[in-house]
């Protein structure tokens, strides 16, 4: 279940970049009640992108910035309650690692919902329901 997070360059420092990844990701299996578990923590990946200053916009315009992007199967972040929490609290983890500097209207973020059949998980193709098999299991 991969997490991207885009940042316009010095939003936050290299090793906070790496707690914010760490905590974004233990947020996401702690909404699903997966902390701990041994198949979905292995496979909760993310990558991070620098966008040099100038380069990054909100309104047309140029701004400093993070962004915050899921990619789920249909399952998981499907609950309203849910999306709330876990994008409020990354969001929250943003800000704060960024000493307050990023205001919370800089943080956006989204979740995106993929196609059943897609995932490649320990090299194995699986459906969603061989997703929750495999997650049993671990």
């Amino acid at each position: 279940m991969p997490i991207t997070l885009t940042l316009t360059e010095g939003v936050l420092t290299n090793e906070k970049i790496g707690t914010a990844i760490e905590k974004i990701t233990s947020s996401l299996l702690a909404h699903h009640d997966l902390s701990g578990n041994k198949v979905m923590t292995r496979n909760v990946t993310a990558h991070v992108n620098i966008i040099p200053k100038g380069l990054s916009f909100a309104a047309g315009k140029p701004v400093e910035g993070a962004w915050i992007e899921t990619k789920t199967p249909s399952f998981a972040l499907a609950d309203n309650k849910i999306q709330e929490r876990f994008f409020s609290e990354a969001t929250q983890i943003i800000h704060n690692l960024s000493d307050g500097k990023l205001s919370k209207e800089k943080i956006w973020a989204n979740g995106v919902h993929t196609v059943d059949g897609t995932w490649n998980i320990d090299g194995i193709p699986l459906t969603n329901a061989g997703i929750v098999e495999a997650v049993s299991k671990g």
